[in-house]
């Protein structure tokens, strides 16, 4: 299964972001909690050198909560400062705040020698798409300043928010690499909705899905359906489309309404907390 998205406004955003950089003190970089390696665009790194660098692990809600703490400590370890979230409820987000003065303590004391008072911390939010910068933009604002929306590039101009007058926010459109050297890093990002469903064959993925929770978080599946995780993916699949009545005419089984029906309950965390990389795996 291949996997490659990467439209044409995504290469004009990058130089922006480029441009941007001059501006900016810190960049504040949101990563999907469930898939924390895969949704780091490793440009960010090159482009953000010398920036002071805040990790928001994003979506934590819906991620294994032990991961959570193993990614935290695993970015903390590479010199990150970390913060998890989930911006559509606020959880974590009062943390924040403090944790900005922490990373830029070094600008703030530099501008006080030079006897400049106030000046508020320039942040960039960066990440790929459908990651949850709007939201968390807005909810870290507390009104509707970014556009938000549940698919993948809807943040497309340039805009500064201002918090407070200790920060500023820049919002940059959600940018992808043009192209995945590792094709599980395509398919992860395919399963938390970075990727649009359009262009992917869901049931190819819904079935890549099933193996691994039956490999990693084994009973799940049984307890959400009702089935036996017993037999191959395609029968799991089989056997989900049963138990939710995905049924062509003449009683034959609706294999993509039941791919869609997965991975809608898997994105909205009905089937459990599910981490799809590990720290663990990371460290040796």
């Amino acid at each position: 299964m291949n996997v490659q998205w990467y439209p044409g406004h995504m290469t004009k955003a990058k130089r922006q972001m480029q441009e941007d950089l001059k501006l900016i003190d810190l960049i504040i970089e949101l990563v999907d909690a469930r898939v924390p390696l895969s949704s780091r665009n490793p440009d960010i790194d090159q482009l953000g050198q010398n920036k002071s660098r805040l990790i928001l692990l994003n979506k934590a809600d819906l991620a294994d909560e032990r991961q959570n703490e193993a990614w935290k400590e695993y970015f903390q370890s590479k010199g990150f400062h970390v913060v998890k979230v989930d911006s559509r409820n606020g959880a974590g987000m009062k943390t924040i705040q403090n944790v900005i003065q922490e990373a830029c303590k070094e600008k703030i004391e530099r501008d006080r020698r030079r006897g400049i008072k106030n000046r508020p911390i320039r942040a960039m939010v960066a990440g790929i798409p459908n990651v949850g910068k709007s939201t968390f933009i807005n909810t870290f604002a507390g009104k509707a300043c970014a556009k938000t929306g549940n698919r993948p590039g809807v943040t497309k101009g340039k805009q500064w928010i201002r918090l407070n007058k200790n920060v500023e926010l820049l919002d940059t459109p959600g940018i992808l690499w043009p192209k995945f050297e590792d094709q599980e890093v395509g398919i992860r990002l395919a399963f938390v909705g970075s990727i649009k469903d359009d262009i992917l064959n869901m049931e190819e993925l819904a079935l890549k899905l099933i193996d691994y929770l039956k490999a990693r978080y084994t009973g799940l599946l049984e307890k959400r359906y009702g089935i036996s995780e017993a037999g191959n993916a395609v029968e799991i699949l089989g056997g989900i489309a049963k138990a939710r009545g995905c049924l062509k005419k003449g009683e034959e089984l609706d294999y993509t309404k039941a791919s869609g029906l997965l991975f809608d309950d898997f994105r909205g965390g009905k089937i459990g907390r599910i981490t799809l990389e590990w720290a663990e795996q990371e460290k040796n």
